[in-house]
């Protein structure tokens, strides 16, 4: 008998967004998950964790049905009793409203991220909020700094269509671990290597599996990377590399760039990013003289008080040598841009009201516990409803996170899969659906494809939606929008439709719709998204952001990291790991053995000097905290610099802590966002 298998589309939180073919045992059951083999983005291909995604999907830790909690903030499952529908939403409503009458409908903080890539699902919420006028949300956890970095010179979030990649004869992935992070990047990646003989060059601050299977790999010290950029300008253009006519034609300030970069040279640069004089030039020549050079560029590196313009830096390059010109040449962050959503309906924006309070969601510690600067002249937070995101694990500085939320004035309710570290501190405990259990429209930043999804199988227990969940909320608190007594099926028809779109029935049927632009209009031949329509070697900064003082128009170093010291000797990266997704899949018995444990890497050197011995116990930390973990010896990064991969939950940590209790909520210039991989800490035996 033939397998039943189902069209879906991944919906976490990753770029590539991947379509996948699941294989349906029956009808609560699947059983393995494949990459779409007829789609050419995913062309086949689904990371590790996603094609064991039954795991998770038939996990028996699953939540089925809401809980009300009875005994301490933080213990977990043992500390809830289970409680009706019906009297869990009346509890929640009924907690939301005592709490706007008390202080005001600011008071009340929706708080959500992109557990979801779904748009019903994810951006739901925003509708409930704006009708009732509760604080507003501001995202800053994953892309504030990369979009700053990136609108500043090209004015539009999109790029070159990554399917381009396989005809490139240079790819550079710069500051990303397509590997565990992006997997389908590498298949173009692999195709344009084996049928083009193109180098592949990854820059990073260790060496990641993708900087691993790398031709090149320039092992820079995280938060130099505008350094690195502005020597290979340099060669550029001392070199003859610099395509004028490119430049003339579609760039603002060639002349100034090139004599603000002449003073930035290889030996600059080599003292700022720890490589050599000949690893700069050697990069800078291969990059110059390879006209279909694509820069695939990623997230992490953004992640610093400098990210935004680190990334302003790489993105001159292509602009410098006229690579965006050629087939298979050019550079790509996020289409997410490139999408025409009109997306009122999902998120109420009919019934916004832009002078509500906007909450930093990446300060959600000091928001909790009073912070003036982040409150301003307005009530406290004493009521969240969370869907999609787990702040008390992925959120800096962590115990100031947990401080607030052990509040006993503060009311939580979180929609959950699991029991994760925030679901541990709620007051009302609901079930969610995963993506194969609704319907949902996705878009994606790494490739151009619309997808829309169909339940596939039917949920445990009683695990709702997103959408069915804000809409029973809604009824109870009297909001009033259309989106409200519509179904999922029928906000993503309505909303296609407004878009200019097929319609959703259509686009599920061919499982997806493609909404790249020709070949000028991906390679901004017709004009960049600035409203010059050239490319802005000198950014404004102003555009992006009000909090730009300081910041350098022309791409250079911007020396605002949290830099190393006597008492804090090493520059932290926390990266991903390949077998979670934040903190997602934590859960699944697959991805914990092959993580094993938290870990922090260290050059063997700087081990020795310390007294640390392989797997030794070692506590890492800094102003703010310190958390222990196992060290392991490495050899493929710098001397000085330390990598905890992943976002293990708290309880995997001695003392009940996790690694982003060692970094700072400041908000990143211009306009936020988390600096995960720029924290200065000291490593000892534990």
């Amino acid at each position: 008998m033939p397998l039943d298998i189902v069209h879906s589309t991944c919906p976490h939180d990753c770029p590539s967004t991947c379509a996948l073919e699941v294989e349906r045992l029956g009808p609560s059951t699947i059983g393995k998950v494949h990459g779409a083999r007829d789609n050419d983005y995913t062309a086949g291909v689904v990371c590790a964790k996603v094609a064991r995604y039954a795991e998770r999907q038939h996990h028996p830790d699953r939540l089925t049905r809401p809980l009300r909690r009875v005994g301490a903030k933080g213990i977990g499952i043992g500390a809830f009793e289970p409680m009706s529908w019906p009297d869990a939403l009346d509890e929640v409503a009924e907690k939301l409203t005592a709490a706007a009458e008390r202080h005001g409908a600011e008071a009340v903080w929706p708080y959500f991220y992109a557990g979801t890539m779904g748009l019903v699902q994810r951006d739901g919420i925003d509708r409930l909020r704006h009708a009732m006028g509760y604080s507003r949300e501001k995202e800053t956890i994953c892309v504030a700094l990369s979009d700053a970095g990136w609108l500043a010179g090209v004015g539009v979030k999109r790029g070159v269509d990554a399917r381009e990649i396989a005809d490139s004869e240079l790819i550079v992935m710069w500051g990303g671990n397509p590997v565990a992070t992006q997997v389908n990047v590498m298949t173009h990646i692999s195709r344009a290597r084996k049928e083009r003989g193109a180098p592949f060059v990854v820059v990073d601050p260790y060496r990641t599996g993708t900087a691993a299977v790398a031709d090149r790999h320039l092992m820079l010290r995280p938060g130099t990377d505008g350094a690195l950029a502005c020597a290979v300008m340099h060669v550029l253009f001392k070199e003859g590399f610099a395509d004028w006519d490119y430049m003339n034609r579609y760039a603002d300030a060639p002349k100034e760039l090139e004599a603000h970069v002449e003073s930035r040279t290889p030996e600059w640069a080599a003292a700022i990013t720890g490589l050599s004089v000949e690893e700069i030039v050697d990069f800078a020549r291969l990059y110059g003289r390879t006209r279909r050079s694509f820069i695939r560029v990623g997230y992490g590196f953004s992640r610093s008080r400098n990210g935004a313009s680190n990334l302003h830096a790489v993105t001159c390059l292509p602009t410098v040598t006229g690579a965006w010109r050629h087939r298979g040449g050019g550079a790509l962050y996020s289409n997410g841009g490139l999408y025409p959503i009109d997306r009122t309906l999902i998120k109420g924006l009919d019934v916004l009201d832009r002078s509500t309070r906007l909450l930093d969601q990446s300060r959600i510690g000091p928001i909790l516990t009073g912070d003036r600067r982040d409150l301003g002249d307005g009530p406290p937070v004493t009521a969240l409803f969370i869907q999609n995101t787990n702040p008390m694990s992925v959120c800096p500085d962590l115990a100031k996170v947990r401080q607030g939320f052990m509040r006993d004035d503060l009311f939580t309710c979180v929609h959950e899969q699991f029991m994760t570290d925030t679901a541990a501190m709620a007051d009302i405990v609901l079930p969610a659906t995963t993506f194969l259990e609704h319907d949902d429209v996705y878009i994606a930043g790494g490739h151009t494809y619309i997808q829309v999804a169909r339940k596939v199988v039917e949920p445990p227990g009683e695990a709702r939606p997103n959408h069915w969940v804000v809409c029973e909320l809604a009824r109870r608190l009297g909001a009033k929008h259309p989106g409200f007594a519509m179904s999922e099926w029928q906000i993503i028809d309505a909303t296609l439709r407004a878009s200019g779109l097929p319609d959703a029935e259509t686009v599920h049927a061919k499982h997806w719709h493609d909404c790249a632009l020709d070949f000028d209009g991906m390679h901004f031949l017709d004009g960049f998204g600035t409203p010059d329509k050239r490319f802005h070697f000198k950014a404004d900064w102003s555009r992006v952001g009000s909090n730009h003082a300081g910041m350098p128009s022309l791409p250079d170093h911007y020396a605002v990291i949290d830099a190393p010291d006597a008492l804090h000797p090493f520059r932290l990266v926390t990266a991903p790991a390949r077998q979670f997704l934040n903190s997602s899949f934590t859960e699944t018995p697959g991805s914990r053995r092959r993580e094993q444990r938290p870990t922090v890497l260290i050059h063997g050197e700087d081990a020795e000097g310390l007294g640390i011995g392989e797997g030794d116990r070692v506590r890492v930390g800094n102003r703010q905290a310190s958390i222990v973990v196992h060290a392991r010896r490495f050899d493929g990064l710098q001397r000085g610099v330390a990598v905890i991969e992943s976002i293990w939950p708290n309880g995997a940590f001695e003392e009940g802590l996790g690694v982003n209790a060692l970094v700072s909520a400041e908000a990143a210039q211009p306009n936020g966002g988390a600096v995960f991989h720029d924290t200065a800490v000291w490593v000892r035996p534990a």
